[in-house]
């Protein structure tokens, strides 16, 4: 259960803008995640969330970005694992199915590790689709995917 919020908070910091624990508390309530604002306060030290100023001027809770490599492959591994159920590719893009409201989440994860090869992605509700600079690129990225999910 966990995993599946943490994995909800990232999704939701990514597609809004909240900048408290209230809100994010309210967010995580609407969307099933019965928690109370200490384990709210966990999350956010646990995921190492920051406030970062936004575009339109107002602090909100986004991931840092200096974070060591292996608690970024940690969450990264939590969250793909829970959230992916198969991967393949035609060509130079790969697809990556996911279980309902979870591709956005795993997505974020994905581009946080920042692998060579990738031009760009676009997550969809159950589905991740990565652009990869050439078929052996894809071919490279699908390997150590399933690597991953034991595939």
């Amino acid at each position: 259960m966990k995993s599946k919020r943490h994995t909800k908070i990232l999704e939701l910091i990514s597609e809004m803008s909240i900048d408290t624990q209230e809100e994010l508390l309210k967010q995580l309530n609407r969307s099933g995640f019965t928690v109370t604002q200490a384990t709210v306060s966990r999350d956010i030290k646990e995921l190492r969330l920051v406030k970062k100023l936004g575009s339109n001027g107002q602090y909100r809770y986004a991931t840092g970005h200096n974070e060591d490599k292996y608690n970024i492959s940690f969450k990264f591994h939590a969250i793909f694992t829970e959230s992916v159920n198969n991967v393949d590719y035609a060509q130079n893009i790969v697809v990556v199915k996911c279980y309902t409201g979870m591709a956005s989440a795993a997505c974020a994860a994905l581009d946080s590790m920042e692998w060579q090869g990738i031009v760009g992605t676009v997550a969809g509700d159950d589905t991740i689709l990565f652009v990869m600079r050439n078929e052996k690129a894809a071919i490279d990225l699908v390997a150590q995917l399933k690597k991953l999910l034991d595939m």
